[in-house]
């Protein structure tokens, strides 16, 4: 008996080895190129409504302070809006505006999902870990420039602005939790060390970039995020998200030439074709990585049915000539 209790706990240790280490320490450290400088803001306005006395959140003092704050209505052009509440220790509007615009046009080339949420942008000098939740977004600006240096400020924002936006919502909804334990594996030490306040800020970043970055990321990310949580990025896809105007920066559109003519793109069922008369007499579809999936789409009179691929990034051959297409 006691040799039996020995071998079963002996199963169970092994076991439990097996599972994998997550693949990352903190996902905004994977790629840098997520969202970049080049990419498009949702940024319409940004202006200064005057000092008011506020209350934000300061990691200097680990507190809740109340600061007679240099305000700014910020407006972007999908229709959300927030306030920018600068600290007074900045020391002039002029020196407010300046924080006040940055974030204002870097928030705004967040997704609308996760800006929604968004009521107040809290702006303090110092170097300390940015924040998400309370409906706002925390920020130091001392930290910003380390941000700046790893090339991660813009992916450090999504992954506050899931805390903000997304949370509520997802981290403790059924759909979620049958996701994680469906994968069993959690795409980052941080994560696993913070299942319930860290896995969606942690997975939403990685989810983007498997989606919708494909083409930026390198092939050994991809495999590691598509493989290590199929199942959350599978909650996701199925959310559908308003991503503007993050999806506009995908570098596609509908592509044209004298005698074709192919469109929408992005698009989820179907493409369009208009030939002008020119009979289409090759169309092959390749992933990213090469792989041919032109068994994956039909040819229907002047329509391509590409309803049955996963969503990402794909090229479209036709007649010779390739354009990069996405499926969303």
């Amino acid at each position: 008996m006691v040799r039996q209790l020995l071998i079963f706990f002996l199963i169970v240790i092994s076991t439990n080895c097996l599972k994998a280490q997550a693949p990352y320490n903190g996902t905004i450290f994977f790629d840098p190129d997520i969202i970049t400088s080049e990419d498009p803001s949702a940024i319409l306005s940004t202006t200064y409504i005057g000092q008011d006395v506020v209350v934000m959140f300061d990691r200097r003092v680990n507190d809740w302070v109340t600061v007679n704050a240099f305000l700014f209505d910020v407006v972007w052009d999908d229709g959300l809006t927030s306030v920018a509440q600068v600290n007074s220790e900045f020391g002039s509007v002029d020196n407010a505006t300046i924080e006040a615009e940055k974030y204002a046009f870097l928030i705004g080339q967040l997704p609308t999902a996760l800006r929604v949420d968004v009521d107040e942008i809290w702006i303090h000098q110092g170097t300390e870990l940015f924040g998400g939740g309370n409906n706002s977004i925390l920020i130091h600006t001392g930290q910003t420039v380390l941000y700046e240096n790893d090339g991660i400020l813009e992916e450090t924002l999504i992954h506050e602005a899931s805390h903000t936006s997304l949370d509520a919502t997802h981290a403790a909804s059924n759909g979620w939790i049958s996701a994680q334990n469906l994968d069993d594996e959690f795409i980052s030490t941080y994560a696993e060390a913070n299942p319930t306040t860290e896995d969606i800020a942690e997975s939403f970043l990685t989810w983007l970039a498997a989606r919708y970055r494909a083409d930026v990321i390198s092939s050994q990310d991809y495999n590691t995020i598509t493989q290590t949580i199929p199942n959350r990025l599978s909650y996701f896809d199925a959310i559908g998200f308003d991503l503007y105007p993050f999806d506009s920066a995908l570098s596609v559109e509908n592509f044209e030439s004298e005698n074709l003519k192919v469109y929408p793109n992005p698009s989820s069922t179907y493409i369009q074709i208009e030939t002008n008369g020119l009979i289409v007499q090759d169309i092959k579809l390749y992933t990213i990585f090469g792989q041919d999936y032109t068994s994956y789409i039909r040819l229907e009179d002047t329509k391509i049915d590409i309803s049955s691929l996963s969503v990402g990034v794909y090229f479209l051959k036709l007649n010779g000539k390739t354009h990069k297409i996405i499926k969303n």
